[in-house]
């Protein structure tokens, strides 16, 4: 697994999310919120708060209407 067991971490745009919030309300590990920064938009966009502990679900990214979160999941490497 990847450091602190966690499988993944989101990759968000923060250049194309317009912060509706739907990945914040989804997240199972609720480790996603607000940004106090804005982005480009002037738009308050989505940051993860706690990369440790991500599941690598993808349910943030598919909850996402303008397509603005990845999931980069870790692969474990094969014993020898």
């Amino acid at each position: 697994m990847g450091n602190n067991g966690n499988r993944g971490v989101p990759i968000i745009d923060k250049e194309r999310c317009k912060g509706c919030g739907l990945c914040i309300a989804n997240c199972p590990k609720k480790i996603l919120a607000k940004s106090k920064e804005l982005n480009s938009q002037g738009l308050h966009y989505t940051v993860c708060i706690d990369e440790s502990i991500c599941i690598a679900c993808g349910a943030c990214a598919l909850m996402c209407p303008d397509a603005a979160i990845e999931i980069d999941k870790f692969v474990e490497a094969e014993a020898v």
